[in-house]
């Protein structure tokens, strides 16, 4: 229970929250998260740009960068177009 407890809800703490930099500037959000088969979060999908999910770039940060600061979701040294020129996040098809 109390590593239940000291946790994080993916849903309520994590998904859709905005993404700072270090010097305060929004430059993006965590659109999901990738868990690998050991049950680590080991990349946030970055949102940026596009509006109503429309031309959204999307890319895969690896958690280990994102820091928490003051309550905000940090990515020390980056911007928007920093993150726009990743290579974009592409979810493999199940069919």
């Amino acid at each position: 229970m109390r590593t239940l407890y000291s946790g994080y809800s993916v849903k309520n703490q994590i998904l859709g929250r905005e993404i700072y930099n270090d010097r305060g500037e929004r430059v993006g959000h965590v659109t999901d998260l990738i868990v690998a088969p050991d049950k680590v979060a080991t990349y946030a999908i970055v949102g940026t740009g596009g509006f109503l999910d429309l031309g959204e770039h999307l890319t895969a940060v690896p958690v280990s960068q994102f820091t928490l600061k003051d309550g905000e979701i940090v990515l020390p040294n980056a911007t928007k177009q920093s993150l726009e020129a990743m290579p974009r996040f592409v979810r493999a098809s199940n069919e």
